[in-house]
């Protein structure tokens, strides 16, 4: 395998499926037998999971509620979807453990690194809710902080397009596709990949980032198993 260990970033609106909020028992049910098909060769997995299918923060400010209230219904949405990928995952036959960044103990472990980490040596999906755990910080942002502390060898975020286009692939046919792109590139040309804050935190500690279409069967295990899949952000 390509890569030992793993952090697997998901919006919460990929969970949605064809719906227009809310999650879907199928996609969810897609998603688990994907981790399945990785956790079978041996690779571990950290998942962080978005909330935007139930609530974001940031559009709830616009609309004139508190960003700092708002960002907290965001991270308690993330461990909704948590306990359900969590749910899914299980029933897949795979042992899980959910740890939030808020303290909510009845139902998440609180966050605590060393014992994710001892999670992952033992085969266990440790799936992070609540974000950083701290308002005006994206899920993007605890994604990458994650895996800095979990001592990943990639971030894979799963989106629904096939990797990183000159522009919107949905809305320009003319877009196309990089293969390899490096960050100083992504800055440059001031394409969307992840939130500044993020993305530097990657930068900074060369964490490379792989941006892929989880929506196809099979595409997470081609990835680690080391073909060339979505577009692989890189120093």
């Amino acid at each position: 395998m390509q890569y030992k260990r793993v952090l697997l970033k998901l919006s919460g609106e990929a969970l949605m499926g064809d719906r227009k909020y809310g999650i879907d028992p199928k996609r969810l049910d897609d998603y688990a037998k994907e981790i399945k098909s990785i956790i079978d060769k041996g690779v571990e997995v950290a998942i962080v999971i978005g909330g935007g299918n139930i609530f974001r923060g940031i559009a709830g400010a616009s609309k004139g509620l508190d960003r700092v209230q708002g960002d907290h219904m965001g991270m308690l949405a993330t461990v909704i979807n948590g306990l359900a990928l969590q749910s899914s995952c299980e029933d897949n036959g795979m042992q899980t453990r959910l740890q939030s960044a808020i303290k909510i103990n009845e139902v998440a472990e609180p966050f605590i690194r060393r014992k994710a980490i001892r999670h992952l040596e033992k085969g266990r999906v440790v799936i992070f809710g609540g974000g950083t755990g701290n308002p005006y910080f994206t899920t993007d942002s605890a994604a990458v902080l994650r895996a800095i502390e979990m001592e990943a060898d990639v971030i894979l975020k799963g989106t629904r397009v096939d990797g990183i286009y000159t522009s919107d692939p949905e809305q320009n046919t003319d877009a196309t596709k990089f293969d390899f792109i490096s960050f100083e590139d992504v800055l440059r040309k001031g394409l969307k990949v992840m939130d500044t804050t993020a993305f530097t935190l990657s930068q900074e500690n060369e964490l490379p980032i792989i941006v892929f279409d989880m929506n196809t069967p099979g595409n997470l295990l081609r990835i680690i198993s080391g073909e060339k899949i979505g577009t692989k952000v890189n120093l």
